[in-house]
Formats: C-alpha cells, sequence, structure tokens
C-alpha cells in the first residue's frame, strides 16, 4: 500500500470554503483512492509534542494500491485543483509519499538504507 501525507497549517486568512470544496471534489471524484483520512492535530501533554519544529495543525492521509495509482491520483484534474488551492492557502506543508506494510511485516524496511 502506498500512503501519500500532507501535514499542513492553513494560513488564517483563507478561504476554507474553496479549500473544503476541493478537498471534497477530490475525495469523491477520483476512484484511485482506497482511503482517505483528513482530520486536525491534537496534543496530550507528552515531551515530543514540544519538540517539533513546525506546527502542523492539519493532516490528510490517502492511501492507494500502487505507486502507479499514486501517479494517476496525482495528474488527476480534481488533485490539480487542489493542490492548486493548498498551496494559495498554507503557511506550511509537509508532503510525503510512504509505501507501507501491515504490522511486523514492514519492520525490514527499517534496515533499508536508501529510502527508495
Amino acid at each position: 500500500m502506498i500512503v501519500h501525507l500532507v501535514l499542513f497549517r492553513p494560513r488564517p486568512d483563507a478561504d476554507a470554503k474553496a479549500l473544503i470544496a476541493a478537498f471534497e471534489h477530490a475525495l469523491t471524484g477520483i476512484p484511485l483512492i482506497r482511503r482517505a483520512r483528513v482530520g486536525t492535530r491534537i496534543t496530550i501533554g507528552r515531551e515530543y509534542e514540544r519538540l517539533m519544529a513546525v506546527d502542523y495543525t492539519h493532516a490528510a492521509v490517502l492511501e492507494f494500491d500502487d505507486a502507479a495509482s499514486l501517479r494517476a491520483y496525482l495528474e488527476h484534474p480534481e488533485h490539480q485543483e487542489l493542490g492548486r488551492r493548498l498551496f494559495e492557502s498554507i503557511e506550511a506543508v509537509l508532503v510525503y509519499d510512504f509505501e507501507l506494510s501491515e504490522g511486523a511485516e514492514g519492520l525490514p524496511a527499517l534496515a533499508a538504507r536508501d529510502g527508495a
């Protein structure tokens, strides 16, 4: 499974309605997405929370069957509009893609040195 992880912090003056609409169109209009979760950061008073250099207040986690599905999603017109809206609405963002395995099956990846 491939996970497309987006951590972001919207600008206070961002057009939230337009960003929400673009997210909704992408999530409902692109059948390549296996699963999607979007939400806000919580804090529970742990030390690691204070160690973060940047506070990303929101996250989107999208799952795909394979890298080809992720590539097709990224090229889809609904995603193009979402990307445009997101980048005009944010103060900070991180976007990463990961290949993940279920449970302990993914642990051998920890020994990989090149990240590819």
